[in-house]
């Protein structure tokens, strides 16, 4: 059995979902993750407007509250001409994956939530990407410059990959993000749908358990 999550680090509920995730996986070191992207705005090419920051600022409030992690609004809204196409970051997992397929793709995940949602870095350039990706790496143990870094985020291959997985990620049936399901011998199980704390993941995969034993 293995979990598959299916996200966007520039997706709040996603950023949120996070911490939820690493403590599960901590709690289940059993389980193989395998981490895929979903592109929530993969391609947009309009710039992001007032209303439009504003609209997200609502979900981070509410990603806030629910989740306790930390937003740096002041930078989110000085920005200006700001195209909030989630392709770039979705691609720079992709890359860290082909890079370095023994990391810890998790934390590279995170860290890219972390650079956009509490340094506010713009996480749509592949220089600050690869700087990034390459630092998350590292810490796992795996040297990857961002020099490296960037020239398969930048290639035709990781391109390809990450429209590929957009692809099969809506195949699953995904429709939204965060999503968690756990693949098995007698198929897919939808863990969670969306947002949920650690414990109702734990409570899910046990009622999971308890049909495949039953079965």
């Amino acid at each position: 059995m293995k979990l598959i999550y299916a996200g966007d680090p520039m997706c709040s509920w996603c950023y949120g979902f996070g911490k939820e995730l690493a403590a599960l996986a901590q709690r289940h070191p059993e389980l193989q993750m395998q981490i895929l992207v979903g592109g929530v705005r993969a391609g947009a090419t309009d710039v992001l407007d007032d209303t439009g920051k504003q609209f997200r600022l609502g979900h981070w409030a509410r990603v806030e509250q629910s989740s306790g992690l930390p937003f740096n609004r002041a930078a989110f809204l000085a920005r200006e001409n700001f195209v909030y196409d989630t392709e770039p970051v979705c691609r720079a997992v992709v890359a860290a994956r082909r890079l370095a397929p023994q990391a810890d793709q998790l934390a590279v995940f995170r860290a890219l939530q972390h650079a956009f949602y509490v340094d506010g870095l713009d996480t749509t350039d592949g220089r600050v990407l690869s700087d990034v990706a390459s630092a998350a790496l590292e810490r796992d143990g795996h040297r990857v410059t961002p020099a490296v870094f960037h020239a398969e985020w930048d290639g035709a291959a990781a391109i390809a990959v990450t429209a590929a997985e957009f692809t099969y990620v809506r195949s699953l049936g995904v429709r939204s993000f965060p999503a968690l399901l756990l693949e098995t011998e007698d198929g897919l199980y939808e863990v969670s749908p969306g947002y949920a704390r650690v414990e109702q993941l734990e409570a899910q995969l046990e009622e999971i358990a308890g049909r495949l034993s039953a079965a």
